[in-house]
């Protein structure tokens, strides 16, 4: 009997979801591993010299496969996270990561990039291959390649181990999410709850063959009890076990073999270890030299200007939350079980209007065509449905092509929460746009996100803030999907700084607010009907609602990952606790009790990329509100000309230039955070 090809090894068109399985990872991996060593062994041992075509180009071409099948795993072990899958991601995941290292070490392969970067063909060259080689002769160097020998091993070990235990702290984090209940079977309980989060935690109940209402810590189920609940001891119940999900108390979401307290201090000792390896003070100084800033002490000055800008409008909110909540809701001693529900009525009652009365009219459909006007609006692409194997049910997938019938790329859009899939949203690549003969490699990209599914028969409906998480990850599919880049290392998000990645996404977003676009995505989930003019008057009027406590608490999260990353000394007598306290004492304006574990579950710089890279957030921002004044001053959202330098100057080029030079190339200027303080209604006068 023929044994059928492994499906993972097909890279003729799109992922073969509807066939691949776990047990197709480990051989096919292991023989992708075993084409790459047998790539690197040959072009490292070429005694001709390296030229493009037969060097660079070579090695890009023949290591792709790898990162398109190993990114097929990584995607499904985030939106399956089943135990098979889990166990066959984590089968392979040292294996992957050594392979990595040695490359990123491999003293021959540096040497060939450096001589042809002296070559009398290098003048030649491209922008964008210009750009690749100077990329990879920094990253070689950042990667051990000058080590001596004897050291490169430990290194090599390091990256292994830092990419297990990112993978186990993400894994710690769903398992706890998902561990807890909240049974209710009281119904004078759900006072004050939505009826579509009742009637969500109904379903949810029913699953289980329980006769109540099931809340968990997943966003679409915590959030509303936290939001508008009126009972302050559920909501002071949930509020415990989602602050220390993941930690050493287990009188809440947690279990001991779940605690990412030593984890955290292993990833800490490691980092710190790889950064002296490579000859830097600490992993700060080593994270920074692929982004916009230059130092941690840049950065650190940043955050604390702006901090000393949003610090009094955060004190004057928290004053009027805490005087609200005394003298109109009877809460005299204001904990943060209270702020979200506080909050929500101090909106009701400044702004006569509540999030929930507004979610119901972002319906699913509505804001989904919505989105796509705002897109083909601004850069000229028309957005279809496509048909593709999908991993669930809940996926779609859609493609962007030229008026004229071309394909420019496609992506999958995955809206809801489920318990195998990791919380948060984020956008990742599935194929990148390259060349390819004499015609192109198409971008494909995922889209993810984790909001409440639709429950009752009826269409799913959205809060405003999720329709802004919606925009912000799209922006980042624009980003891979409209790069014009011809070669693999620059094209779309490949070569951009860290700190510059967010400017897209965070660009999008800003059309949330605009009324022609509110006008276009909204129908009442009942009758229909568009937003109101009123409301969304009342919307705006609203906008920066306590938004110098929402600036704060960003900063707080940038401060305290800057700082840790660069010279907290996990050995030392100051616990990661005692760091977070000091900068909550230099910026926060709402503390925590002391029990709560943020950091147990702060995946962003644990289980994800952001490590000493927090602060791309508000950096970005910066970027983005400066870039969005564009249009502002060019008289409106959708100006043509500026949306078509805005593709041509910052969407298309990806990483083929600085960061920079493409926003001084769109905005004839570098930027400034003026936009961003007028933005966000913290300019005096």
């Amino acid at each position: 009997m023929t044994t059928p090809p492994n499906p993972l090894l097909d890279f003729t068109d799109l992922p073969r979801f509807d066939l691949i399985q776990p047990a197709h990872v480990k051989p096919a991996i292991t023989q992708l591993l075993a084409d790459g060593r047998a790539l690197i062994e040959r072009l490292a041992s070429d005694a001709t010299p390296a030229t493009w075509r037969d060097f660079a180009g070579a090695l890009a071409l023949g290591l792709e496969p790898l990162g398109r099948a190993w990114g097929v795993v990584g995607h499904l072990h985030s939106v399956n996270d089943v135990p098979d899958w889990r166990a066959a991601y984590n089968e392979m995941l040292p294996e992957v990561s050594r392979f990595y290292a040695e490359l990123g070490q491999n003293l021959k392969l540096f040497d060939q990039y450096r001589a042809l970067k002296a070559s009398p063909e290098y003048a030649t060259l491209s922008v964008e291959q210009k750009q690749i080689v100077a990329n990879e002769i920094r990253d070689f160097r950042l990667a051990g390649a000058e080590l001596p020998e004897e050291q490169k091993p430990r290194y090599q070990a390091i990256m292994e181990e830092l990419s297990q235990l990112a993978a186990k702290f993400s894994e710690n984090l769903l398992d706890a999410t998902n561990a807890f209940a909240e049974i209710i079977t009281d119904e004078r309980l759900l006072a004050g709850l939505p009826a579509d989060a009742i009637a969500a935690a109904r379903e949810a109940a029913q699953k289980i063959e329980s006769d109540g209402w099931k809340f968990t810590l997943h966003a679409p189920s915590y959030g509303p009890v936290m939001q508008y609940a009126d009972n302050r001891e559920l909501r002071q119940r949930l509020y415990r076990a989602y602050a220390t999900r993941a930690a050493e108390l287990t009188d809440g979401a947690s279990k001991p073999e779940w605690d990412n307290t030593p984890i955290i201090t292993r990833l800490l000792e490691l980092r710190g270890e790889e950064a002296r390896m490579l000859g830097f003070a600490n992993f700060a100084q080593l994270s920074l030299q692929t982004k916009m800033a230059d130092t941690p002490e840049q950065v650190l000055a940043f955050l604390r200007d702006m901090a000393g800008k949003a610090k009094p409008f955060a004190e004057k909110d928290i004053a009027e939350l805490k005087a609200f909540a005394k003298e109109t809701l009877g809460i005299a001693d204001f904990q943060p079980w209270d702020a979200a529900y506080a909050s929500e009525k101090l909106l009701q009652a400044r702004y006569a209007f509540s999030e929930q009365e507004v979610k119901q009219y972002f319906t699913e459909t509505k804001v989904i065509g919505g989105l796509f006007k705002v897109i083909e609006s601004l850069f000229g692409v028309r957005v279809k449905p496509d048909t593709a194997p999908l991993w669930h049910e809940d996926a779609r997938f859609y493609r962007l092509e030229t008026p004229g019938g071309e394909l420019v790329g496609q992506f999958y859009l995955d809206l809801y929460a489920r318990e195998t899939k990791r919380g948060g949203a984020w956008m990742d690549e599935a194929r990148s746009r390259r060349r390819d003969g004499a015609g192109w490699q198409k971008p494909i990209a995922y889209l993810n996100c984790n909001f409440a599914r639709p429950v009752g028969g009826k269409p799913a409906t959205f809060t405003h803030d999720e329709v802004i998480t919606l925009f912000h990850e799209t922006g980042h599919g624009l980003h891979h999907l409209l790069t014009r880049g011809e070669e693999l290392g620059v094209s779309g998000i490949h070569g951009v700084e860290w700190d510059a990645v967010e400017l897209p996404s965070q660009f999008m977003e800003n059309y949330c607010w605009e009324w022609p676009v509110l006008q276009e995505m909204t129908a009442h989930i009942d009758s229909g009907e568009p937003l109101p003019r009123p409301l969304y008057d009342k919307m705006r009027a609203a906008r920066n609602f306590q938004s110098g406590m929402m600036t704060v608490r960003q900063l707080e999260f940038s401060l305290f990952d800057m700082l840790l990353y660069g010279g907290f000394d996990p050995a030392g007598d100051k616990t990661v606790l005692d760091l977070l306290n000091e900068v909550r004492a230099e910026v926060a304006v709402l503390l925590p009790p002391a029990w709560q574990r943020f950091p147990q579950s702060f995946s962003h710089i644990f289980g994800g990329g952001y490590a000493a890279g927090y602060y791309s957030y508000k950096w970005a921002e910066v970027l983005s509100a400066d870039a969005y004044a564009a249009f502002e001053e060019a008289g409106g959202p959708f100006d043509t000309v500026t949306g078509r330098r805005f593709l041509d100057e910052i969407l298309s080029m990806g990483g083929a230039r600085p960061a920079l030079e493409s926003f001084i190339a769109f905005r004839g200027r570098e930027p400034t955070v003026d936009a961003l303080l007028r933005h966000s209604g913290m300019i005096v006068g």
